[in-house]
């Protein structure tokens, strides 16, 4: 009989055989990784020597214009080809007509008329408090008529309790601004009180000299503002009575970039969401017009010398960490001077900015007890940022796969896992639902019985309880259903719903999703979708876009090397929701929310599990750098004719019930200002009233 010391030593040695196996695997791995990446970058050098030599030929130099040419043709091509008929071509063309249209609305033509302004006067001074707004202001060397462009711009204002506070560190060449700024006080004995002045004994740079601004500075509310931008009249009405209506601390607005002096003619437009921590790390999308309590500074400083060039995105990320209420006022009341120098022009004319940004959001991630991440520059900036997490622990990872007679397909995609995958502490559920095809349970069979056998398992759906209750109620095709069931057999920490007719790009995809979902803040991760002609097929999600007012997919049928709106498509940031055709979140979340609501059979569970969490208080995020193909409704067919469109009009009609008080309110990723009828972040061509 085994004696209990026979019995330990036994398990001993088998326990240093399968950490000797699992080393040796390891070692294997880690190998071959090492001679990929030595095979990689030779390629790599003997194509960039190759390149350099054509380049420098000079026959290569004098065929530019042919070349230009024949790309643009190429381009046009493909657009046809992508989209089947002319639409890709003139998508483009469209989308700056009909931005050219909506455009009308907002500049000078936005401005109020005397009749509103007084109408705004006289309503601002009926409001319960009377903030007063202190603008601060750093002055340098700066040009005449910016400065009394700026200057104007306060003066103009139809809320009139403010206080410009000045701190110029001019050097001796341009003492006039300090001559302008006397002229506006000695204009009238108020204006002499309100606009504050002082003359730096030296350029201290652009945090120090607006901490002096600071200094004379007696103001309830404070707003940063540069020497040569614009202030649209309307912008402290509104924000005055924003304060009063909702107690925000903390509110920016939506701004334009115009070229040198004309303000209608704008270079960007940028029409914000709401906060979103997540988007405001991977880029400073708030930047102007900021206005907040000052009680916000007590323990903290304005800005901070050390991230001169990015004072704005550290002290953003500061004070919105403090504050209470923060509220966007989704209305361009802010004008960002383009011009020669100007980090609106080029972030190149200020590189010290780069690297300020890169440590303005590292300190605040210290801050918030992040460690060991790294924040690189994406292909849509410098200053817009790609943030890698530190992965904690290796965590257990259920991918779970509803399928039916696909066999082909969930091959594809399975085999894509394996061979592309990095991370490799993953189980994969299949939901077998009534498959019906020898190929199935062939490739079954084959499953089972391969190298990946214990990583594998199948739920036959119809055996289930819920299964068997479905089909003696004769219920048909639910999703929900079945992701359900997938999950309860599944034992990781954290569940990965996976559509079977995806397949992996991102060899990293698993990382990339995890860095996320493992925060305690975070809910569900989703990736980035294409079809197999790389246009996108899913790049987060929108609440209310499309015709049936439900949600939408950003950015639709655009090509995998568009940059997005702002950018949009290069950084992870926070979305109210995510297809769950790629799609994790902890476990302890999934069954905290009651996994898919199975009312939703088909069609916008996933919407619907998001908002759910969301409601709980669990931000969503998208990450564009896990990305994967996704051969939509090839296993399925299509859910916008025949019955599968009446199935959808009527789950469309019971999520527009249910959620109908957060329909109403917006998306607050997706600024109002945008058309719901498409998916481009095409402005409403109806031109706003002229009163702002």
């Amino acid at each position: 009989m085994e004696t209990d010391k026979e019995s330990k030593d036994l398990n001993s040695i088998q326990d240093g055989r399968n950490y000797k196996e699992e080393y040796e695997h390891e070692k294997v791995k880690s190998a071959y990784l090492a001679d990929r990446v030595a095979q990689l970058e030779d390629q790599v050098d003997d194509l960039e020597f190759k390149l350099n030599r054509i380049h420098s030929n000079p026959v290569w130099k004098a065929s530019k214009p042919a070349r230009d040419a024949m790309h643009w043709c190429q381009r046009q091509k493909e657009r046809i080809t992508n989209q089947g008929n002319l639409k890709g071509v003139f998508a483009k063309i469209d989308y700056k007509r009909r931005e050219k249209l909506a455009e009308k609305g907002y500049g000078t033509a936005s401005f109020p008329d005397e009749a509103e302004r007084k109408r705004q006067s006289e309503e601002a001074a009926g409001l319960g408090r009377q903030i007063l707004f202190s603008i601060l202001v750093p002055l340098y060397n700066t040009p005449r008529k910016y400065l009394k462009d700026m200057c104007d711009s306060v003066l103009n204002q139809t809320y009139g309790n403010w206080e410009l506070c000045l701190a110029d560190g001019s050097d001796a060449d341009h003492s006039y601004v300090g001559e302008i700024i006397r002229e506006y006080q000695n204009r009238d004995e108020n204006l002499g009180k309100r606009i504050k002045y002082t003359k730096l004994e030296k350029n201290g740079g652009i945090s120090a000299n607006t901490n002096a601004c600071l200094a004379l500075a007696t103001g309830d509310y404070l707003c940063p503002f540069d020497h040569d931008d614009y202030l649209h009249p309307s912008v402290l009405y509104w924000y005055v009575k924003t304060i009063n209506e909702t107690g925000a601390d903390y509110l920016y607005c939506d701004e334009a970039t115009f070229l040198e002096d004309d303000l209608n003619h704008f270079v960007t437009m940028h029409f914000k969401p709401d906060y979103a921590i997540d988007t405001l790390r991977a880029n400073n999308y708030i930047c102007h017009l900021s206005a907040f309590d000052r009680h916000l500074l007590e323990g903290e400083e304005l800005y901070r010398p050390q991230y001169d060039g990015s004072q704005d995105h550290d002290m953003i990320l500061r004070l919105t960490d403090k504050a209470k209420k923060i509220v966007h006022v989704p209305k361009l009341l802010y004008y960002w001077r383009q011009h020669a120098g100007s980090t609106a022009g080029n972030i190149n004319a200020k590189t010290y900015a780069i690297d300020a940004a890169r440590g303005a959001v590292s300190d605040h991630l210290r801050r918030h007890g992040f460690r060991n991440f790294k924040i690189t520059s994406t292909r849509a900036f410098e200053t817009i940022f790609k943030i890698t997490y530190e992965i904690e622990g290796n965590p257990l990872v259920s991918i779970v796969i509803p399928n039916r007679d696909y066999a082909e397909g969930l091959k594809r995609c399975l085999t894509s896992i394996f061979d592309k995958s990095t991370y490799e502490n993953f189980e994969i559920i299949i939901v077998e639902n009534g498959s019906k095809e020898e190929a199935t349970e062939k490739y079954y069979r084959e499953l089972m019985g391969g190298p990946y056998k214990d990583r594998c398992h199948i739920v036959r759906y119809e055996e289930t309880e819920t299964g068997r209750a479905a089909k003696a109620n004769g219920e048909g095709f639910n999703f929900s259903k079945l992701c359900n069931e997938g999950v309860k057999a599944s034992k990781g920490e954290y569940v990965l719903l996976l559509n079977n007719d995806t397949q992996v790009i991102s060899v990293n995809w698993i990382e990339e999703l995890l860095m996320y979902a493992q925060r305690p803040d975070v809910a569900c991760v989703g990736g980035k979708l294409y079809y197999p002609d790389k246009t996108i097929q899913h790049a987060g999600i929108i609440l209310g876009l499309g015709a049936h007012r439900t949600a939408g997919h950003p950015f639709y049928k655009q090509r995998r090397e568009n940059l997005g709106y702002m950018g949009r498509l290069c950084y992870a940031q926070d979305l109210s929701a995510v297809t769950g055709a790629c799609l994790m979140v902890k476990r302890r979340l999934y069954d905290e929310a009651g996994g898919f609501s199975e009312d939703f059979a088909v069609s916008l569970n996933d919407v619907d599990f998001c908002l759910k969490l969301r409601a709980k208080g669990y931000l969503n995020v998208f990450t564009p750098f896990a990305e994967l193909y996704h051969y939509e409704s090839e296993s399925r067919g299509d859910d916008l004719t025949g019955t599968r469109a009446e199935r959808y009009n009527k789950e469309a009609e019971h999520f527009r019930t249910k959620w109908k008080d957060v329909l109403a309110k917006g998306d607050p990723y997706y600024n109002p200002n945008f058309s719901l009828d498409r998916s481009d972040f095409s402005l409403k061509v109806q031109v706003p009233e002229k009163k702002a």
